[in-house]
Formats: structure tokens, C-alpha cells, sequence
């Protein structure tokens, strides 16, 4: 609308200098099509108002031979109308409250329509960075939080190589004694199992050869169910020996259970 009306203002100034026109300002003017037009009254705190200036000394410009104009009853043409003059030139345009549009409101008003135009841009664009930095901190977090996860579990695997270091260690030891150990049965004729199983006690060697009769007979009553189920022998010769059996091995139970309490072993 400012453009619009900059253009093609739709109310003029009254100059305050110009001298009141000679007729009165509710007469008509003659307009071409020969129809008045009348004039607006004056209102009450208002400066009154005219579509073109009254008065002028500036002669109108020829435009041309004026179109004649219509034939009378008595064959005279009517005079041609006047052409109006050219409106090359406005005055300051006004707004509704009587104030003047100038220059300066115009670039003021074009000023502040891009300053909020570039507030909400900066605005949108703040939001989007703002948005943008939460991400990248949720992000920098979860990189912090799985920092400490891998310092945990290199440490852990730094102590268990250290551990399994350790260990290989021992049983690179232990082979080479076993590697050794062998060397030298195998540069022995024969070794006789009696010989093998030294004790270093009297106690320790009764205890040993009870634990090796015990066991013995444990195997012979084994045998002996073996040889009832196939037939082999009869069942009074069964319960018979194993009946002796049982007994001995029995009384050798309680000599292994006393040499271990004499002995301060676990039973």
C-alpha cells in the first residue's frame, strides 16, 4: 500500500499559501462529458481537500485539437471541454491520522521488517544449534562412559596376561624337571615298584601297605561277585570267602583310620 499510494497518491495537501478560489468551493465544475462534479465540503478539524488544484497560473498544455464536441438544435456545435491538466507532481502523502509518510518512515519500516525478519532467522537457527549441541553432548557422554568401560577391561586383561605369564612360567619350569626326570628313567635297566615308594616313617609304611592290602581285597571281593553271576562258583563258596574277606578288610580300615590319627592326617 505504501508503494501504491508513493505512486498514485489518492489525497493532496492544500498548499497554505494558495489564495481561495474565485467561486464558492460547493460549485460545480465542468467536467467533459458536460455533468458536474461536486465539490467536498469542508469538515470540521479537517483541511479541505480538492481532487486537482483550483487555481494556477500555469496555462494547461495543448493537448491537440480537442474532439468536437456534440451538435445543437440550431446546428451550433457545444464548446469542447477542457482537458484537465497533467498531474506530473504530488504532495507529501498522508495516512489516516494526518501525519506524513516521509522517506525516513519507509526505511524505518523496511529496516524493522528485516530485523524480525533476521531475529527469527537467528532464532531458528539457535534452536537448531542448540539441538545440535545437546546431540554432540549425549554423544560426547556415551564416548566418555565407554572410555571408562575400556580402561576397566584393559586393566583386567593387563592383570589376567600378567597372571597367565606368571603360570606359563611355572609350567615351563615343571616341564623341564619332568623332561629331566624322564632323562633319567630312561637311563635306568628297570625300576621295581616295592623300590619306587620310599616312606620316611615306620608309621607312614604300615599305613601305606595296609591302604595297598585293603585295596587288594576290595578287587578279589569285586572278582568273586564276578565269578557267582557267571556260575563259576557256588553260592556257599561265595559267602564264605567273602565273608573272610570282609573281616580283613574291616581290621585293616581301622589300622589305616588309627595310623592316620597317629600320624595328625586327615581322615
Amino acid at each position: 500500500m505504501i508503494a501504491a499510494f508513493g505512486e498514485l497518491p489518492p489525497v493532496y495537501a492544500k498548499p497554505r499559501n494558495q489564495p481561495r478560489p474565485p467561486y464558492p468551493v460547493n460549485s460545480f465544475m465542468p467536467q467533459p462529458s458536460g455533468y458536474p462534479y461536486p465539490q467536498v465540503s469542508p469538515q470540521p478539524g479537517y483541511p479541505t481537500t480538492t481532487p486537482y488544484p483550483t487555481t494556477s497560473n500555469v496555462p494547461y498544455p495543448n493537448y491537440g485539437t480537442p474532439y468536437p464536441g456534440p451538435i445543437g438544435t440550431n446546428g451550433t456545435p457545444y464548446p469542447a471541454a477542457t482537458p484537465y491538466p497533467p498531474t506530473t507532481s504530488y504532495g507529501p502523502v498522508s495516512d489516516a491520522a494526518g501525519g506524513t509518510i516521509t522517506e525516513e518512515h519507509i526505511k524505518a519500516s523496511l529496516l524493522s521488517a528485516v530485523t524480525d525478519k533476521l531475529r527469527r532467522k537467528l532464532k531458528e537457527q539457535s534452536q537448531q544449534s542448540q539441538a545440535e549441541l545437546e546431540t554432540l553432548r549425549r554423544t560426547q557422554q556415551e564416548l566418555c562412559e565407554g572410555k571408562t568401560r575400556l580402561e576397566d577391561i584393559f586393566t583386567r586383561l593387563q592383570r589376567e596376561k600378567a597372571t597367565l605369564e606368571k603360570n606359563l612360567s611355572i609350567l615351563q619350569e615343571k616341564e623341564k624337571e619332568l623332561e629331566a626326570a624322564v632323562e633319567r628313567l630312561a637311563e635306568q635297566d628297570g625300576v621295581e615298584a616295592d623300590e619306587a615308594v620310599v616312606t620316611t616313617a615306620p608309621l607312614y609304611s604300615q599305613l601305606l601297605n595296609a591302604f595297598a592290602e585293603e585295596a587288594t581285597l576290595e578287587d578279589a571281593i569285586y572278582y568273586m561277585g564276578e565269578a557267582l553271576r557267571k556260575e563259576v562258583i557256588d553260592l556257599d563258596t561265595f559267602l564264605k570267602q567273602v565273608r573272610t574277606l570282609a573281616r580283613r578288610q574291616f581290621t585293616l580300615r581301622a589300622l589305616m583310620h588309627k595310623c592316620r590319627q597317629k600320624a595328625q592326617l586327615a581322615c
